[in-house]
């Protein structure tokens, strides 16, 4: 903790002057981050709809239009943390792609321990996957060591956009680069629930913006853009819990009880997993804070 308040206190801006030992966000801050985000948040959606054409959007052609503008937004968009650090006079001690989560330190743990956890949350899909499915574990086993199996996969567009690009390209821009933006701003916490309406703005506003809370919240406590990356593959590859078919099952309590344990489980590992200690404490994000928060500390 007193780490923490250590690196707070080197958070310096253009004059502005620390008050009783904390970060005081510079005048005008506030609208500047929400304006900045909304505008990051345009720009990406404007650029999968740049494209008119009367294909549907699962055509490889519509595809590969959008990965080439979606991918354009997304290397630009930390211009945007940049551009808003310098207008706002914003002087962080972590360097600017520590803050958007590129770092080395405690990258192991934020590949595996996020991905995990949400596994864990998946408990009961899992389960009915493993109970429906013709394989054999070690046919799955040689099916993912095969490289023809991932030589298929690649060649997909469907496959690529929704298990590597759409969930690389929305973590950096609607994650990494706006929760930098909105913590000195809101704090942590509320930035968690905040980061999620931008991308309900310009979407749907579902199930999406809890997901996205959940990122966001990987995001601060791990520091790291890796494991918000990996989970939101991992639950693109799940899709939406199938309750419903999870109720007509022939084996309907075996798969019930693991959709509840994998629940109680979740809510049990939930910071546990994420402990800030285990990425490097404090996270680069939660330096921008002109509080200590209780997400950001073991």
């Amino acid at each position: 903790m007193a780490q923490q308040k250590d690196l707070s206190q080197n958070l310096l801006t253009d004059g502005v002057k620390p008050s009783n030992g904390g970060f005081v966000p510079p005048a005008g801050l506030c609208w500047i981050s929400v304006l900045a985000c909304l505008l990051l948040a345009c720009s990406y959606v404007g650029s999968l709809y740049v494209w008119r054409s009367e294909l549907p959007r699962d055509h490889p052609t519509v595809i590969k239009r959008r990965f080439t503008s979606v991918l354009i937004v997304s290397g630009l968009s930390p211009l945007f943390v940049w551009a808003w650090r310098e207008f706002t006079g914003v002087r962080t001690v972590p360097s600017l792609l520590a803050l958007m989560g590129i770092r080395f330190e405690g990258l192991i743990p934020a590949i595996m321990l996020p991905l995990m956890l949400t596994m864990v949350l998946f408990l009961g899909p899992l389960m009915q996957l493993a109970m429906d499915c013709p394989w054999s574990f070690m046919d799955g086993i040689r099916v993912a060591l095969d490289p023809s199996f991932w030589m298929l996969c690649f060649s997909d567009m469907r496959w690529l956009r929704n298990q590597v690009v759409a969930p690389l390209t929305e973590e950096l821009v609607f994650r990494a680069c706006m929760l930098p933006m909105l913590v000195p701003c809101a704090g942590p916490l509320a930035a968690i629930f905040t980061c999620p309406l931008f991308f309900g703005v310009v979407f749907q506003f579902s199930y999406t913006a809890v997901f996205g809370a959940y990122t966001a919240f990987l995001f601060i406590r791990t520091g790291h853009l890796m494991g918000p990356v990996l989970c939101h593959s991992f639950c693109n590859y799940m899709g939406f819990p199938a309750i419903t078919t999870a109720m007509e099952h022939p084996h309907r309590l075996a798969v019930l009880t693991s959709y509840l344990m994998g629940v109680l489980l979740f809510l049990l590992c939930l910071f546990p997993f994420t402990d800030p200690a285990y990425y490097g404490l404090p996270t680069p994000v939660c330096t921008l804070t002109s509080s200590p928060s209780s997400l950001c500390l073991s």
